[in-house]
């Protein structure tokens, strides 16, 4: 039926309200289309601004009032739509639906960090938040994780002390998204159990390339029922296709002021360029015994891993992420996750961190989001039906029916029904309770707290170990209280001798010895190391060099090989304009070497007129007069940071002449080809660290 009431004209905001309010004419809220909106009503030109001007009322209150609470951990974040596929190998554990044989089921993924706030910069050292919607057909199920499979405290009791001691200090509140301070470094070394979290931290784990570069963890064990009804506990594990790479501690803080929004950006342009990011879901199957343990490992402590040596990730299916965002504070700052939300065949466990997060993640939603009703939210409602005889409450969206909002009930039938497992209903799993008293203390099992980081720590290859002492260096220098240093250097004695000593001294104090015995139960697990393996280079960036004033007959062929190989190509200029009849995309003047994954010289440019070698913060050692400080600086950074970087004919007296030596990971040769072949090759393994020292192992 036709609205005789709507306007006569071709175009009305029924398409405008399809496409998220884009029509062709600006309205009030109420749909009355405006006139001008930016001049009050007055009475006269200079008068008074008049009560009655409803536009002006309605455009300033709702501004007053855009803000929501920001999240008071993993308020920064980024976030993706996704499809998730499974392979069905999870069918004799589980009978989850979504993880059948070909059952394909749309997501949302974000990713955080966890301290600052969200203005922070993205490449600070932090635990990043990895967490998944899944939209089943059975009901949502929130795979709510970290980038790190353990955590900082054992019991959820601790979680707000953890967290005060970790932001920024109330006096002054700095600083910001860092833990390079007091205040965190008192806590963690005063409650042992977050050496474990903390040594993660601290390794490269803690600065990632890319959020498409890092591993997700569920970090608590969780409890599978298969359709026989037998049970199993398993953790849940993403592994990246790209594999794990990070920064290095130089390149994070130079991104953090180059480009903040450095990984919401990667992931965008990924995304937005067709290269969408993956990851495989994989599950360790861990059995389940009455002790709740595994090789000796107590599955409910979330300080603990079981190493993939010992219980190997099955994969069980891959998510791909397809789809960015439309509005960021519509699906990304409202998105609502909550570990609680479980399909059938899938449970918790009694594991003391997770108990807590079940009540705290709904109860946080309350105040952020407004009121019970945030499960209704576009981005937080459920794909399956939903009949839960939930009324009213602020934000209500669904217009109920009906008279009997009860269980059961003789009014309506006796609808809605309760469900058995035929009708595939959530079942809290039968796991025996044993005998007990009520007490406020943890197994004696959950007191070992230094076996799993001296495992950690024997796992690392030797430029992990070099970064991981340099990073606790770094942050024990920024405490000034002595006592602390002290203290937190006994915990490291504890871990690895070596490891104490060397950021003894650093710091200029003495290194204490171990107060108990090395605790070498565990052997060394390679799979946590992330150096050794070849990788996929889909999306890496290479930056090249080029002359606009030169005719690079070699340059087309070399941008159809980077592009072919799924790698971005990004053409690097002293000024701006075209080459080769494509836009130059980057300047000497706005790139850094830190944007790019590798550098391959394609032209030998004269230093630009705004070259100022003795002013430009960004100018290079004195190099040859014929080269571009920035140039040489751009380079040197990249060998610095054991990027690869390639040149061949003549263009390798560019990277001669900014004093890079010939060392590994510099590829040189006469045919571009043979370079481009060699710089793919050895950015699938990320870095060269060979260049600076041999890799343990």
């Amino acid at each position: 039926m036709t609205d005789q009431n709507r306007p006569n004209d071709d175009t009305h905001d029924e398409e405008g309200d399809a496409r998220g309010r884009q029509g062709r004419y600006l309205t009030t809220a109420q749909g009355a289309r405006v006139r001008d909106t930016d001049h009050s009503l007055k009475a006269g030109r200079r008068g008074p601004i008049l009560l009655q001007d409803h536009h002006l009322r309605e455009k300033i209150t709702h501004f007053d009032h855009e803000r929501i609470p920001e999240r008071v951990v993993h308020a920064r974040g980024a976030a993706a739509h996704g499809v998730f596929e499974s392979y069905g190998t999870a069918s004799s554990v589980t009978r989850a639906a979504f993880l059948q044989h070909g059952a394909v089921t749309p997501t949302f993924t974000r990713f955080s960090t966890v301290l600052g706030s969200r203005g922070s910069a993205d490449t600070v050292r932090d635990t990043r938040g990895f967490a998944t919607k899944f939209y089943t057909g059975e009901g949502t199920f929130d795979l709510v994780g970290n980038n790190i499979p353990v955590f900082f405290i054992q019991d959820g009791i601790k979680f707000p002390d953890v967290i005060h001691a970790a932001k920024p200090h109330p006096d002054r509140e700095i600083p910001q998204a860092q833990s390079a301070h007091d205040t965190f470094w008192d806590f963690v070394s005063l409650h042992t159990e977050a050496q474990h979290h903390t040594l993660w931290n601290m390794s490269d784990r803690g600065i990632p390339r890319s959020f498409r570069m890092m591993e997700g963890f569920g970090i608590h064990t969780f409890r599978m029922e298969n359709a026989e009804g037998e049970m199993t506990m398993v953790k849940f594990h993403w592994k990246p296709v790209l594999g794990v790479h990070s920064l290095t501690w130089e390149e994070a803080q130079m991104v953090s002021g180059a480009d903040p929004d450095f990984h919401r950006r990667d992931l965008a342009d990924a995304i937005e360029a067709g290269t969408y990011p993956q990851w495989e879901l994989g599950i360790q199957v861990l059995g389940d015994n009455e002790d709740q343990t595994f090789a000796g490992i107590d599955l409910l402590d979330p300080t603990k891993i079981v190493p993939e040596e010992l219980a190997a990730v099955q994969p069980i299916g891959r998510l791909t992420l397809t789809r960015n965002p439309d509005n960021y504070f519509a699906e990304t700052e409202q998105v609502a996750f909550h570990p609680g939300n479980q399909p059938p065949g899938i449970d918790v466990t009694d594991d003391p961190l997770l108990q807590v997060r079940l009540f705290s993640y709904q109860d946080t939603q309350l105040t952020r989001l407004g009121g019970p009703n945030w499960n209704q939210l576009p981005i937080n409602r459920s794909h399956a039906p939903v009949n839960d005889m939930l009324r009213d409450g602020y934000g209500q969206q669904d217009d109920h029916v009906g008279k009997a909002p009860y269980q059961p009930n003789s009014i309506a039938g006796g609808c809605p029904f309760t469900a058995g497992n035929a009708e595939h209903a959530f079942t809290d799993l039968p796991v025996k309770v044993p005998e007990s008293v009520r007490n406020r203390e943890l197994p004696s099992s959950f007191e070992d707290h230094f076996s799993q980081p001296r495992m950690f720590w024997k796992s690392m290859t030797a430029p992990e170990q070099r970064h991981i002492i340099a990073a606790y260096s770094f942050e024990l220098g920024k405490c000034r209280e002595q006592a602390i240093r002290e203290r937190q250097l006994a915990c490291l004695a504890q871990i690895d001798p070596v490891l104490c000593q060397k950021v003894a001294e650093a710091l200029g104090l003495e290194a204490p010895e171990p107060a108990e015995p090395l605790d070498d139960r565990l052997e060394p697990s390679p799979a946590l190391s992330q150096l050794g393996r070849s990788w996929p280079v889909d999306g890496r960036k290479v930056a090249v060099i080029v002359d606009p004033d030169e005719d690079d007959q070699d340059l087309p062929r070399l941008l159809k090989a980077i592009t072919e190989a799924s790698m971005t190509p990004v053409l690097v200029a002293p000024r701006g304009g075209a080459i080769a009849g494509r836009t130059i995309d980057e300047t000497f003047a706005t790139a850094r070497s830190v944007e790019f994954d590798a550098i391959v010289v394609s032209g030998n440019p004269t230093p630009a007129d705004d070259a100022t070698p003795s002013l430009d913060q960004k100018a290079g050692a004195p190099a040859a007069p014929g080269i571009d400080p920035r140039l040489t600086l751009m380079i040197q950074e990249c060998w610095r940071h054991a990027k690869v970087i390639g040149a061949w004919g003549r263009r390798r007296e560019v990277i001669a002449e900014t004093g890079v030596q010939a060392s590994p990971g510099v590829v040189e040769d006469d045919r571009p080809a043979t370079v481009l072949a060699k710089v793919t090759e050895l950015l699938g393994q990320h870095r060269v660290w060979k260049r600076f020292t041999p890799v343990r192992g």
